[in-house]
């Protein structure tokens, strides 16, 4: 006999595992897509072996439109009244999830002799595509959480559940892909290197090709898989999307809770209220420095370890490392919310994330380089450890900041004050790799030159640089959470309080 679902005071299934479940598919989903962002730069550089300056330049461009057009999408989502049959939310992530079945391919388009203007052309296209279908799944997912349960604990818990699928969503191209798509360099007669450094003898046909500067095997990056697997991971995408869309329960109405109907939609006037919505601000500023460190050090990082430790198939087993502490924070993050708050637990957590950043800026200096490797994962590790925490509540911590504007202003804006925090860490996703780029050209990096071409020097500056760029990360997460986000644990009961005294006074 088939148990029968438990009911809730308004006669939904009560909320629990099935909900967490489906809400992380849905991260699981989406990162099937964005966790390829990383991998667009390295494409682009190594394989289609664009310049620094020009690469930098369009990445500034498309990510600047991605940009806006999420406070677009936002507001659209808040102003559409019509009723759909599976709900409003779901319908445009179903939509979302379509487009996303083969738009992340879309900018991996493997033409490596293209004419520059042809690649130029390439990128932009494939990249607005993608980014259009990305939008229209992520922003309506990413509101619908403070719709799922006006409980704060049980938000928590669903963000939580969020960086888990998110997680996992980021494991198999940060770890899977790159074993993929680099392939070790043996002589095949043609190229530069035709003779071994180690021994100074002729290479022979099928011989592993050495770095001279290093000892090590050179690798390649295959630029035909990446497309392949990009369409793989739509799919994949694809299939979790439909399942969170089919076992997750909205409980709270999708048109009553938006925008003031009384009054005409104004996006100066919405943008105004987000600037003065402090928690979601410092939220934002957060989530600006997690992914202007991070984020922009990906492409640095995968450089460094072509170049630098010669592994770059082994780098996202490193780089998994930072993300698997969050796993250890998954029993215990609602109690720690419950007895130091949201704010508190994550103002501890990006300490530690400094501290974890300042060790990085030591592995530089060491000179033999498996000792400097090991001393990069003890600040790996710790970095980690910190940002674990703060990764598990920071959603919760953006539905906490879209009641605090209803709390203040009369207006939740769910799609706009979310669609707004996605709009500054879509500018930090662009301005960031941008400048990146651009100061890579600057330390030495040589488009032209590949991974097997790069002098010492520039591959030891691609070590200062990733090192500095997570000490950022941290220092500015620091600042998010516990200088300016001011929702600590006693406000944010105060807060809930009396909006449940407003609710039930309108019923």
């Amino acid at each position: 006999m088939k148990k029968e679902a438990q009911l809730d005071a308004k006669g939904y299934r009560k909320f629990g595992m099935m909900d967490k479940i489906a809400y992380a598919a849905g991260d699981f989903g989406c990162n099937m897509s964005f966790a390829l962002k990383g991998t667009v730069q390295t494409f682009w550089l190594v394989y289609m072996m664009m310049e620094t300056e020009l690469l930098s330049l369009l990445l500034l461009l498309v990510q600047i439109w991605d940009a806006v057009n999420d406070p677009l999408i936002g507001s659209f989502i808040d102003n559409d009244k019509r009723k759909y049959k599976m709900g409003k939310f779901k319908t445009y992530i179903f939509i979302g999830a379509c487009g996303l079945l083969v738009a992340g391919a879309a900018v991996f388009l493997p033409f490596p002799n293209a004419g520059v203007v042809v690649k130029a052309m390439l990128f932009i296209l494939g990249y607005i595509v993608w980014d259009a279908c990305y939008t229209i799944a992520n922003v309506p997912y990413g509101s619908m959480l403070s719709l799922i349960t006006e409980d704060s604990g049980e938000r928590a818990q669903l963000s939580t559940w969020r960086s888990i699928g998110s997680m996992f969503g980021n494991i198999v191209p940060m770890v899977i892909l790159p074993m993929i798509i680099w392939q070790k360099v043996t002589y095949d007669g043609t190229g530069e290197h035709h003779t071994n450094p180690l021994t100074g003898e002729a290479y022979k046909m099928g011989d592993a090709v050495l770095d001279p500067l290093t000892g090590e095997q050179f690798e390649t990056l295959l630029g035909e898989r990446v497309f392949w697997a990009a369409l793989i991971m739509g799919v994949l995408g694809f299939i979790a999307f439909m399942f969170m869309i089919k076992k997750i329960t909205i409980r709270v109405d999708e048109n009553t809770v938006k925008t003031n109907d009384s009054q005409k939609f104004n996006i100066i006037k919405a943008f105004g209220n987000f600037m003065k919505n402090r928690p979601a601000v410092g939220a934002t500023v957060a989530a600006m420095g997690m992914f202007l460190g991070m984020q922009s050090a990906t492409t640095a990082n995968t450089i460094m370890f072509a170049t630098y430790f010669n592994k770059a198939s082994m780098s996202g087993v490193v780089q998994m490392i930072g993300f698997l502490p969050m796993v250890l924070f998954l029993p215990f993050i609602k109690k720690l919310v419950n007895k130091f708050g949201k704010k508190e637990a994550s103002v501890a957590g990006t300490l530690l994330s400094v501290v974890g950043g300042i060790i990085m800026m030591i592995f530089p200096m060491v000179e033999n380089r498996d000792t400097a490797l090991i001393v990069y994962l003890a600040g790996l590790v710790a970095f980690g450890i910190g940002m674990g925490v703060y990764t598990c509540v920071s959603w919760a911590m953006m539905a906490d900041a879209i009641d605090y504007n209803e709390w203040k202003f009369g207006t939740r804006e769910e799609g706009t004050v979310y669609s707004l925090h996605s709009f500054f860490r879509k500018l930090a996703q662009g301005i960031g790799p941008s400048i990146v780029l651009a100061i890579m050209g600057v330390l030495g990096y040589q488009a032209k030159l590949g991974t097997i071409g790069q002098s010492l020097e520039t591959s030891h500056n691609m070590c200062w640089l990733v090192a500095g760029l997570y000490l950022f990360s941290a220092v500015v997460q620091f600042i998010g959470v516990a200088v300016i986000y001011n929702l600590d644990k006693k406000t944010l009961e105060r807060m809930n309080s009396e909006l449940e005294e407003r609710r039930a006074a309108i019923k």
